[in-house]
């Protein structure tokens, strides 16, 4: 079960490994490595609405940020079996996060949340995004309306998601925060200050220039070499879907407690 209250990091971390957020994870090494592959030969799927050129052409210059930046096995001739993810790492990000959430509430930002996974995060993104409307923020409201190949893009509990077939969808794709941002061009309303979101949708807003943050698993490298080249402000690794969405209720109150946020 989670622990309750706020966890210390050291409490952290020991839940992390144990729930399999982080340590030795779900996700098979074979995996991680075929979309580590996928991005390197210009596969745009795996970019997550990042622009990468020709940097990131060599599977084995992605698989040294993943190994810094996430924690997975550096050896490039370990190719299958268990993967891991570092949970010092994981709460290193997360503590950086906490930093950018601060400053969007000291300065009491335009905050827009959305998830591509919201089987597994929702609840994460829905309770940042209360403590921070709590602290003055303005969490934006996405326009009516909208909708990609996909289908449509919608917002609950003040986080977008994509709908599709009356459930909630998971999806990689940077064209629902692409409909986002153009929406609220077109309305002639203001931009988000932040963006705090994962795969596509962070990716995408980072890409256009937006201050964003979000999570990534240890099979979506983009995010984290949106990080090393300072186009994305922070990628989190975790396992983004396990057992229980209620496994990540103490790391969002560590991040809520890194950031001044917590009610007391």
């Amino acid at each position: 079960m989670p622990i309750p209250g706020t966890p210390s990091r050291a409490e952290l971390v020991e839940h992390l490994v144990r729930t399999r957020i982080a340590g030795d994870v779900a996700t098979p090494r074979e995996n991680n490595l075929s979309h580590y592959r996928e991005l390197a030969n210009g596969n745009r799927h795996y970019w997550l609405g990042l622009e990468l050129g020709d940097r990131w052409s060599d599977e084995q210059d992605v698989l040294a940020v993943m190994a810094e930046r996430v924690g997975v096995n550096d050896d490039p001739g370990y190719r299958y079996g268990q993967d891991t993810i570092d949970p010092d790492l994981t709460v290193d990000a997360l503590e950086r996060m906490a930093a950018r959430l601060r400053k969007a509430a000291e300065g009491t930002q335009r905050v827009l949340f959305a998830t591509g996974h919201p089987g597994g995060l929702l609840h994460v993104h829905h309770e940042t995004a209360r403590a921070l409307r709590a602290a003055g923020c303005d969490i934006v409201v996405i326009p009516d309306g909208l909708q990609t190949d996909e289908g449509y893009v919608m917002q609950f509990a003040d986080v977008a998601v994509l709908e599709h077939g009356a459930t909630l969808w998971h999806t990689h794709s940077p064209e629902p925060m692409r409909a986002i941002l153009r929406g609220l061009e077109g309305a002639g309303r203001p931009l988000p200050d932040l963006v705090v979101a994962d795969h596509g949708w962070a990716g995408c807003a980072a890409q256009l220039g937006i201050d964003s943050v979000g999570y990534a698993d240890s099979n979506d490298p983009a995010l984290f070499l949106g990080e090393a080249e300072g186009t994305l402000q922070v990628a989190v690794p975790l396992d983004d879907h396990v057992v229980s969405p209620r496994y990540y209720d103490p790391m969002t109150a560590y991040l809520l407690e890194q950031a001044g946020l917590r009610e007391s």
